[in-house]
């Protein structure tokens, strides 16, 4: 079983990252009314991740025996200046997603829970993968550029990107 403070905040997160995979909906439809079906995809392969790991945040609270408590999603932004400015913003909310993932692991570490920072672990690793895919696309679109024939190369790289649950 978990503590009241544990179990608060790993609510939080469930909703964190739903609130995550909003926003990645929101960059996606942007993007695909822009004609970026590659970033589209990509944004929306993220989003479903996104639910996924509130996924396994929210089963693991049942396993301890708790309650889920879903808070309220705002609206996230729906304008965009570029696609750069989509990727920045996504490598800011992995960012932050990390910094609360460590967050999480202090939080089970100060409340001697070692299920609960054995379970965050995953999410430790997966937030390293998360951060780096972003500045690898960041790294891409100052390389190719932002408009023309350079963006539509990485848009249809990143068309290319799968997601599948059971890989993770």
């Amino acid at each position: 079983m978990i503590s009241k403070n544990i179990r608060d905040a790993l609510n939080h997160q469930v909703n964190v990252e739903f609130i995550s995979a909003y926003t990645y909906l929101s960059m996606g439809s942007y993007a695909s009314c822009q004609g970026l079906d590659g970033v589209a995809h990509w944004f929306h392969a993220q989003a479903r991740e996104e639910i996924h790991h509130g996924w396994k945040v929210y089963e693991y609270v049942h396993e301890q025996g708790e309650h889920v408590i879903l808070e309220a999603i705002a609206k996230p932004e729906s304008e965009f200046e570029s696609a750069m400015h989509m990727f920045r913003l996504a490598l800011e909310n992995e960012q932050a997603l990390t910094k609360r993932i460590n967050e999480l692991v202090e939080l089970a570490r100060a409340d001697n829970d070692t299920a609960t920072e054995v379970f965050l672990q995953w999410f430790v690793t997966e937030q390293v993968e998360e951060e780096n895919q972003a500045r690898h696309i960041i790294d891409m679109l100052n390389l190719a550029g932002d408009t023309g024939e350079g963006l539509f190369l990485v848009n249809k790289e990143l068309s290319q990107r799968a997601f599948s649950p059971q890989e993770e």
